[in-house]
């Protein structure tokens, strides 16, 4: 077990009678301490590790190497360092759907709205094991855009029988009307990023725009205009570092991929794989792109480290048009919804993926 130094309380018993060990110097050798024989120990050294608790549910913060019983599941289970990126099948949907809006972190998203068919108004979420019913939106919608959080979301634009304007705005479990877009005609498949307070609207169709909006929780104002005109984009990042990439210009499917600093975008690196109706998380500097359709529905994802796009593990089923958490950071994420042949029927499953390097609880497996 090695040797402990200092940190040893008073009243250590000892064969021979109790000791002092308030000043106590130097090295004492682990093996010369009975586990039976210490008291009133106020400091373990991190080097002995974690001891094993059982649980009825995980620690909501565990620490790199803890290791716990979960007595309702009963596994063993640990917190480790993950050393390659992989999706992995998260719980399922309520409702199968597809064109809908979502957003929040992998243990706590957030999915609303889109298309059954009908289209539907339906809230639910996510506590990064099992979906849950939450507040209905005030309008079923489609092909609309979220951001912010599960207790603090945003969605904007989309389309009901004719494109919308409207906002809403979530509270952790009812839908409230906010501001309306300031463009009235160019509101659906457009993209979103930032939070509930400070959210950014882009691109997006009808007719095709490459117009930004911002919203300061009350009203939305003109930003910069992108570069180059296109819907059914994927979008990261926040209101003053924002990500645009992938969609569909008036010609075809892009590539292309620009940055916001709050005032103007600019060209970034494109990606490996042009591709519509994808998925998008992360921040400017360290994105997410995965998913959407190049012609057909790929399962392709890409790591974008604020100059290029590299090809990283691709999804576990092909599908566009789902949604995804976006609060997060990139290297934890979940996808779900969407549908999986470019049609309906439309998907249930929800994906979750950890980036190398992420920490990650694993199960005890083995016989």
């Amino acid at each position: 077990m090695g040797t402990r130094t200092r940190g040893f309380a008073n009243n250590i018993s000892s064969p021979g009678g109790v000791f002092d060990a308030t000043d106590l110097n130097g090295v004492v050798p682990a093996t010369n301490i009975a586990n039976s024989s210490l008291t009133n120990v106020t400091e373990v050294s991190p080097s002995l590790g974690y001891s094993i608790s059982s649980v009825s549910s995980d620690p909501p913060a565990p620490g790199t190497g803890q290791m716990w019983y979960n007595t309702t599941s009963n596994v063993l289970k640990f917190k480790a360092v993950s050393t390659s990126s992989a999706w992995a099948s998260g719980g399922n949907m309520a409702t199968a759907r597809d064109s809908l809006a979502g957003c929040g972190t992998q243990t706590a998203a957030l999915g609303f709205g889109g298309r059954v068919p009908p289209l539907t108004a339906a809230t639910e979420e996510y506590d990064g094991t099992s979906w849950a019913g939450g507040g209905n939106l005030g309008t079923a919608i489609h092909r609309h855009a979220g951001c912010g959080t599960q207790t603090a979301a945003l969605g904007f634009g989309g389309y009901t029988t004719t494109q919308s304007v409207a906002t809403e705005e979530y509270n952790g479990t009812s839908w409230t009307s906010g501001g309306s877009m300031a463009r009235p005609s160019q509101t659906y498949d457009l993209a979103g990023a930032g939070t509930q307070t400070s959210a950014l609207g882009f691109a997006g169709y009808h007719p095709l725009t490459a117009a930004t909006e911002e919203y300061d929780g009350t009203s939305w104002t003109s930003g910069g205009t992108m570069a180059t005109a296109r819907r059914n984009l994927g979008g990261a990042g926040t209101q003053t570092s924002g990500l645009g990439f992938g969609g569909i210009t008036a010609t075809a499917v892009t590539a292309a991929t620009e940055e916001y600093d709050g005032t103007s975008w600019t060209n970034g690196g494109s990606l490996n794989t042009g591709r519509r109706v994808a998925g998008g998380a992360g921040t400017q500097t360290s994105a997410l792109a995965f998913g959407g359709n190049t012609g057909s529905v790929t399962g392709a994802t890409e790591a974008y480290n604020g100059t290029s796009w590299t090809t990283d593990t691709s999804m576990s089923t092909a599908r566009d048009r789902f949604f995804i958490s976006t609060t997060g950071p990139s290297s934890s994420t979940a996808a779900f919804g969407g549908n999986t042949t470019g049609s309906s029927p439309y998907s249930v499953a929800t994906e979750e993926f950890t980036g190398a390097g992420a920490d990650v609880t694993r199960t005890v497996t083995g016989s």
